[in-house]
This record gives C-alpha cells, sequence and structure tokens, in this order.
C-alpha cells in the first residue's frame, strides 16, 4: 500500500520518558530558556548535525541550565517532532534514523557533561524494553533521568529476552524494574515479563504508548505501577522510595483476561502469516493499482498487512477494541500523507474477515475497524 512500511517510526504517544508536562520555560544564567535551546537542538538534528546538537546541549548546561530540564524538555520533545515530521511525510525514513541516532548521541553528550554527574543516594533500579522492542530511546531517557535524581541504573537497552532480564535480576537485585513498549502488539510479551519480575520478587513499573495514553493496560497485565512521563516515573520512585510499589498477591495472571478462553488469540495468532499472505493476494485480485507495484512496494504492503494482524491479535489479547480502531485511524493518516487510499486499507480488513469467518470477536473487531476506515476515508476526502 505504501513504499515504506508503516512502523518504520514509532507511534508517538506519553512514555514513561516523554518530555515533562508543559509548563513557563525554564532559564538559566545565560538567558537563554528551554524553548529556545529546543528550537536550536531540533534544528540541527533536523540538518543531521551531530556536532551542532552536541555544541546545544554542551552550552545549555554550561549556562547553568539543570541538566534534566535539558534531557527533558530541550532533546525529548525535539525528538517528538522527529517523529511527527516522519508521520506526515516530511522526513524520510533515512533523515528520521540518523536525526535520532544524533538525538541519542546527545543524551550521551549530556550524561558525561560534569554538571550531570550525581554520586548513587538512592536504590538500583533496572531500566529495559520489552523483548521484541527496537525502540529504546524513550527507555533511555527514563534511565538518565533516574541517574540524574541519583538512582543507581542498569540500562538493558532495547529488545531484552524475559529469561536473559531475570538472570539480570537475580544477579544484581534491584529495587524496581522500569519496562518499557511502544507498541501494543508487544502487550503479550509484557505481560508474560511483568510477571516473571514480580515472580522474581522485583516490583515492575510500566510506560511508552504501548501500554496506552492512559495506562488502561498496565493495569489489565498487572504492572505495579504506571507512569506517563519520566518526571513521573521519577517522582513516584522518589515517594516509595526502595519499597515495594503496591502490594502484590500472587495468582492467576490471566484472570483479568477470561475472554482468552475463547481461544481466538492463540489460534488467529498461530494462523497469522497464512492470514496475511492470503490478505495480500486478495488485494492483487481486487485492488488493480497493486499489480503495476515494485517488488519493494509490494512487500512493504506485507508488512503494513503483518501491522494489521498483529495489532488484531493484540487486541485480542486485551479484549478491547479501542487498540484495534486507534491503529487503523492512525494508518488512514499516514497513508493518506503518502498519497495511498483509504478504501485500500478496507479492502484489506474485508478480506481478513472473509478469512476469520468462524472467530466472532476477530469478526467484530474487524467490522469496527472498517467502520473507523470508512469515516476516516470520508473525512479525508471532505478535508481534500
Amino acid at each position: 500500500m505504501t513504499d515504506q512500511s508503516l512502523t518504520d517510526h514509532p507511534r508517538t504517544g506519553p512514555s514513561p520518558a516523554g518530555p515533562s508536562p508543559a509548563g513557563p520555560p525554564v532559564t538559566g544564567p545565560g538567558g537563554a530558556g528551554t524553548e529556545e535551546r529546543h528550537e536550536e537542538f531540533f534544528a540541527a538534528v533536523s540538518d543531521m548535525d551531530e556536532h551542532r546538537a552536541v555544541d546545544v546541549v554542551h552550552r545549555a548546561l554550561d549556562d547553568g541550565l539543570a541538566p534534566e530540564s535539558v534531557l527533558l524538555e530541550v532533546i525529548a520533545p525535539a525528538q517528538a517532532r522527529v517523529g511527527a515530521e516522519w508521520a506526515a511525510g516530511r522526513f524520510t525514513v533515512a533523515r528520521e534514523h540518523a536525526a535520532t541516532a544524533i538525538s541519542d548521541r546527545a543524551v550521551g553528550a549530556l550524561a558525561c557533561h560534569p554538571a550531570a554527574r550525581t554520586e548513587p543516594r538512592r536504590g538500583r533500579a533496572t531500566v529495559t524494553c520489552v523483548d521484541g522492542e527496537w525502540h529504546a530511546f524513550p527507555a533511555r531517557l527514563l534511565a538518565e533521568t533516574l541517574k540524574l535524581r541519583g538512582w543507581r541504573v542498569d540500562f538493558l537497552g532495547a529488545h531484552v529476552p524475559t529469561p536473559h532480564l531475570i538472570a539480570h535480576l537475580h544477579a544484581t537485585g534491584p529495587e524496581v524494574v522500569a519496562l518499557s513498549c511502544s507498541l501494543p502488539v508487544r502487550l503479550p510479551t509484557a505481560h508474560a515479563t511483568i510477571t516473571a519480575c514480580q515472580a522474581a520478587g522485583v516490583p515492575v513499573l510500566v510506560g511508552g504508548a504501548g501500554f496506552g495514553a492512559d495506562g488502561r493496560y498496565a493495569d489489565l497485565l498487572g504492572a505495579d505501577a504506571w507512569a506517563a512521563t519520566a518526571t513521573e516515573a521519577a517522582d513516584r520512585l522518589e515517594r516509595h522510595g526502595a519499597l515495594r510499589l503496591t502490594p502484590h498477591v500472587p495468582g492467576d495472571p490471566l484472570a483479568p483476561l477470561p475472554h482468552l478462553e475463547d481461544q481466538e488469540y492463540t489460534l488467529v495468532s498461530k494462523a497469522r502469516a497464512d492470514l496475511v499472505g492470503a490478505t495480500v493476494a486478495g488485494l492483487g485480485e481486487r485492488f488493480p493499482a497493486l499489480r503495476d507495484y515494485s517488488p519493494r512496494q509490494l512487500e512493504h504492503t506485507r508488512e503494513d498487512m503483518g501491522h494489521v494482524a498483529d495489532f488484531l491479535v493484540a487486541a485480542l489479547y486485551t479484549g478491547d477494541p479501542q487498540l484495534f480502531t486507534d491503529f487503523l485511524g492512525w494508518t488512514v493518516r499516514i497513508l493518506g500523507a503518502r498519497g495511498v487510499p483509504a478504501h485500500s486499507l478496507g479492502l484489506g480488513l474485508e478480506l481478513m474477515a472473509q478469512q476469520l469467518r468462524d472467530f466472532p470477536r476477530a469478526l467484530a473487531l474487524l467490522g469496527a475497524g472498517r467502520a473507523v476506515v470508512a469515516a476516516a476515508g470520508t473525512d479525508t476526502e471532505g478535508a481534500a
């Protein structure tokens, strides 16, 4: 449907390492506030100028701006804007990747600056991403925020297999695990990870767009706590110190998910490859434009339909239709920015429904999704 994958960049949304809530610009002795520094930094990463971006960070710190303000009010919102530029089709994937890499190096430069060096005086925390989650930048921002607050932090980065994470917990004995998940398709894995960490005696604080803007999936999956921003996460840990965030009573981790008894999640997830393959084949027959696609475009179409299937499976796991419909609404906007008609996505959903006619929950989700796509397509056409 498009010449680049829909998830070359994660969806934007609240995360434990997102920018702190809006407030008056912070100004250091040098006179320039975070808003001005943010504009400078965004201009540098947009131009893919690493030296200029790092210089903005160093000058802000040298002028007395608080390291946490530089991290969360200069670097973090600039990176969010990079994602928005990609979503609008104004940044290529390569430019977005370059900008993200520069932002990451700028965080490293901040961490090494004398103004940001803090002796650990609190407990020990492990900050990590769910297995399969490759977007580590939000988690890194949280890790650096906790370091600035005096925590000893083990930052494990992206895509950490759960058995390796548990082995690390046994070896190091942290007071808390901070688990980041940017995409809801990782929620089943996140659930298993949360349960395993708690079984090892370590409470879990979660965050990231994958858990929902209001943290609804954090509660559903039994996390001890959820935070929308790095500031909120650090504040919450400061209030609770090294104590368990909430009393945790061992029990059946699937108890809040009785709908899983119908086996639709298990069966549809196992059939994912066949579902995607048959859907793309059907699109080739019913969507004439697909016949003129290059091999690269066809591959990205398969990836796009794979993402649709993944969000369908995640919605079957959580039992929440909004997880699926929100993704489809976002997808229509992304496709519109790339000149792809919404009806091609609607057709893909119709083809999936034909294959899943024996799965009532899946059919209901696909029906709700088709309604969202049809409405979004009408709105797009009206705006045009």
